[in-house]
């Protein structure tokens, strides 16, 4: 079937079920970023590739709604479609359903998949459109179209030792029924994947880029039970998970479960539920709302992951090394182009002991390229690199057991003036943000404006969050911290580690960013506060070529100098001697 034949069935059904108006999002029923093959509900519907939007259907209109980050990308990928784009006034904002308000007739059906959507969209639906006697109704569209949908991952899944996570089940379990005593909730249920997966000690193989596994859990005073295909698990796993008191229950039987729950209070997080396991709970129980507390209690990083993700962020620097070395032996010799060389660098990680995959698709763009926040070459789009102007490099790694992300500036030969300024503040932005000491309580928001003040000075900003938390061995966007303008009332603490990753970018010339991975550390104690700095673990070299002196303070070279040092030190025990010495050569003060 073609896009616009899927269309038209996709009418047919609405009119069949007597929809006006019908939402498929990017997501699935653990409001995942990444999605197993049987949810990329976009992909199948319309072609579009991007990792987030939301697709509206009516019987004269259908419309993908879709950020900045994926105009480009999104016009191209929606020729042919019967789609049309409409792109985004703010990142991350449901701004289509005040167009279903206005575009709607009174007492309109608007329908989804209840099993697709967030608590927090499902009850924004409801309250915003209430007012003109618009109804919701749950409806799987898809289902019925998608020939030959693709089955449920069915790949093993493994536990880490309890010496390699720094805590066992039990520890983990005893930690949140903690944490549930003080939210006066009997049972938290649990449906992000990445949370699971901490709980239990769990990974696998079920969504691209994030080592989780399909599951739920619900977790009460006495008891915890794990909803996952049991035949993803040894015999030596499941027993390991009974000896902790888990219940193993089949993936499915997660619905009964939440039914025989009954006269309690389950705790909730509206964002990482969906609407229709909400419903189901909201039948027979009180139900708490906020952050789910394994959220703060997986942030919080242990001395042991802490320790690991030092180490593999050293094997990561060496990876990057040796990348960027073969770039600039390379460039104008042999052909190479953005897929080319996102291969490489996956090959260069590859060679590390541990590795485990990439941690998301590599952002490889070269010169106008990298003026797209996140764009990902393709075949359609693949540029050769020449040995001239900017390459911009965002990539990271999966390693047992570490998660990495890295932006870094190649340059290929003569860059632009304006090219080497942008490059300079960028680079201030990041150094302002990494020598902070903020007192206890201080959230992301307030971070940011700290790091966006040396491009705010010359009337410049980005479009994008500065940072976001990662993971360890699990996903590389986490949170629930972040640093981003958008007042998040969370703060950052001792334990988190988060990526500073500003940028400016000039369509159709360039764009530039540079993110390093902070562990947030106790600085010190004064009669005024509790103070908390950034310690970097990211180890690769930042280019000093590019650098416009003038437009930094002395503080801000000494930074940039001792950065370098320190991640040669780091490095060179691990690298060849010609590798050495390309790189002291590269970081020369």
């Amino acid at each position: 079937m073609t896009f616009e034949e899927k269309l038209a069935a996709i009418r047919t059904a609405m009119k069949q079920q007597g929809i006006d108006a019908y939402i498929i999002p990017s997501s699935d029923p653990h409001t995942s970023e990444y999605l197993p093959e049987h949810y990329k509900c976009l992909l199948f519907v319309c072609g579009f590739t991007g990792s987030q939007g939301t697709l509206v259907i009516t019987e004269d209109f259908a419309g993908l709604w879709a950020d900045f980050r994926y105009f480009e990308q999104a016009e191209d990928q929606l020729k042919g479609s019967g789609y049309q784009l409409v792109k985004l006034k703010v990142q991350h904002t449901p701004e289509y359903i005040d167009w279903l308000f206005e575009k709607l007739p009174e007492g309109a059906v608007v329908g989804f998949d209840e099993a697709l959507l967030s608590v927090n969209l499902g009850k924004k639906l409801k309250n915003d459109l209430s007012s003109k006697r618009i109804t919701l109704k749950n409806a799987d569209l898809l289902s019925s179209v998608w020939l030959n949908r693709p089955a449920l991952p069915s790949g093993k899944a493994f536990m880490i030792k309890d010496e390699d996570a720094g805590q066992s089940v039990n520890s983990k379990l005893e930690s949140v029924r903690t944490e549930l005593k003080g939210l006066k909730s009997d049972y938290l249920f649990i449906s992000a994947l990445d949370e699971v997966a901490w709980v239990f000690n769990l990974r696998g193989h079920d969504v691209p880029f994030n080592p989780v596994v399909l599951s739920f859990a619900l977790i009460g005073a006495g008891s915890a039970t794990l909803f996952i295909d049991p035949s993803k698990l040894d015999d030596k796993s499941q027993l390991s998970l009974h000896s902790a008191g888990v219940e193993v229950l089949n993936y499915n039987a997660v619905n009964n479960a939440l039914l025989s729950v009954k006269g309690c209070t389950v705790f909730i997080d509206p964002a990482r539920i969906s609407y229709f396991l909400f419903k189901i709970i909201e039948q027979h129980s009180r139900i708490n709302e906020g952050i789910s507390p394994v959220a703060f209690l997986k942030a919080r990083k242990n001395e042991t992951e802490i320790k690991a993700i030092k180490s593999y962020m050293v094997k990561d620097g060496v990876a990057m090394t040796r990348f960027c070395k073969w770039i600039e032996d390379n460039i104008g010799r042999i052909q190479i182009t953005e897929l080319s060389a996102s291969e490489k660098l996956k090959t260069f990680r590859a060679e590390q002991e541990g590795f485990a995959g990439v941690s998301f698709t590599t952002i490889g763009g070269y010169n106008a390229h990298a003026a797209l926040p996140h764009y990902t070459p393709s075949p359609e789009t693949d540029t050769e690199l020449r040995a001239e102007g900017l390459f911009l490099v965002d990539s990271g790694g999966q390693y047992h057991y570490g998660t990495t992300d890295i932006t870094r500036m190649i340059p290929l030969g003569p860059v632009s003036e304006q090219a080497k300024t942008d490059y300079t503040l960028v680079l201030k932005a990041l150094i302002e943000g990494t020598c902070l000491s903020f007192p206890k309580g201080t959230c992301g928001y307030q971070i940011d404006s700290v790091i966006r003040k040396p491009l705010w000075e010359y009337g410049i900003n980005y479009g994008h969050g500065t940072g976001h938390g990662v993971g360890f061995y699990l996903n590389v966007h986490e949170g629930p911290q972040n640093i981003g303008p958008a007042n998040v009332p969370v703060a950052i603490q001792p334990g988190m580690i988060t990526s500073i990753e500003p940028g400016i970018y000039r369509p159709g010339l360039h764009g530039v960013r540079i993110e390093n991975l902070v562990l947030a550390v106790p600085d010190r104690i004064t009669p005024f506060s509790e103070f908390i700095r950034f310690e970097t673990v990211t180890l690769a070299y930042i280019d000093t070529s590019l650098v416009r002196n003038e437009l930094l303070e002395p503080r801000h070279i000494k930074w940039l100098n001792d950065y370098n040092e320190q991640v040669y030190q780091e490095l060179v025990p691990f690298l060849t001697a010609e590798e050495e010495e390309w790189l002291r050569d590269k970081i020369s003060p």
